[in-house]
């Protein structure tokens, strides 16, 4: 499908998305806001899916599309586990989602692009890992950290100031979430925490035991610990 020469969608768009590893393997975290222009489109989008059994995927850009992509790539991993008996290899998940992004690319090229994050626990080498996007497909493993869209640029700079070798998986988590509360504070597009209507980061984690979404109670509570820090010292 293509858009009529020189029209344009107001279609809602999703960011923030970070991911962390740690020795057990990967946390990712996203925002809940999606905004269309300057209006804020809904405060509660889920923009982190569990892709299969040993992986995540985070969406960033426009939310139809790339909500639409996500469930296509769920059904397809879990296809190619029927027929095949087996589960494709991290890589190979990493691949065929490059695949899907260079689909897009004629949408993309028109404003509608779909960046998504993806992470999973690597059973072969027994580690989390982080893989990148860019509109055209291009298939970039990241390590350590990264994150995605509007407030990536804020998420990430707090990452890297923050971010060590021996991290917990809880220390991961409260850095995921603490970076998504740096990206707020300066992009008006990532939704912060919202303690009036209850509305938090979506938190998965993946491990050697797989995957599995952090309770809303454990994420709040990580979310007041760090509002309380951020009442002493608003910077962080």
């Amino acid at each position: 499908m293509t858009l009529p020469q020189g029209s344009t969608v107001d279609a809602p768009h999703g960011t923030t998305i970070v991911a962390v590893t740690h020795a057990g393997g990967v946390v990712m975290a996203g925002d809940r806001r999606a905004t269309m222009g300057n209006i804020i489109a809904q405060r509660d989008i889920e923009k982190v899916f569990p892709a299969d059994e040993y992986s995540c995927v985070g969406i960033a850009g426009t939310a139809g599309l790339a909500i639409e992509m996500v469930r296509l790539f769920q059904v397809e991993l879990e296809h190619y586990e029927k027929l095949e008996g087996n589960t494709l290899s991290l890589e190979g998940k990493a691949n065929r989602l490059s695949a899907m992004i260079r689909g897009n690319l004629p949408m993309a090229m028109q404003g509608l692009a779909v960046v998504p994050l993806f992470a999973g626990f690597d059973v072969e080498r027994g580690e989390g890992r982080i893989f990148s996007y860019d509109v055209t497909g291009g298939r970039y493993e990241e390590h350590s950290f990264h994150s995605v869209g509007s407030g990536s640029t804020f998420a990430r700079s707090a990452l890297k100031k923050r971010y060590r070798d021996d991290l917990s998986e809880g220390d991961a988590v409260r850095l995921a979430v603490d970076a998504l509360y740096d990206a707020a504070d300066d992009d008006s597009a990532t939704g912060g925490p919202d303690l009036t209507r209850r509305i938090f980061p979506i938190v998965m984690k993946v491990t050697a035991d797989g995957l599995q979404r952090l309770p809303e109670d454990e994420v709040a509570a990580v979310v007041e610990a760090i509002v309380a820090a951020r009442m002493l010292n608003p910077g962080g």
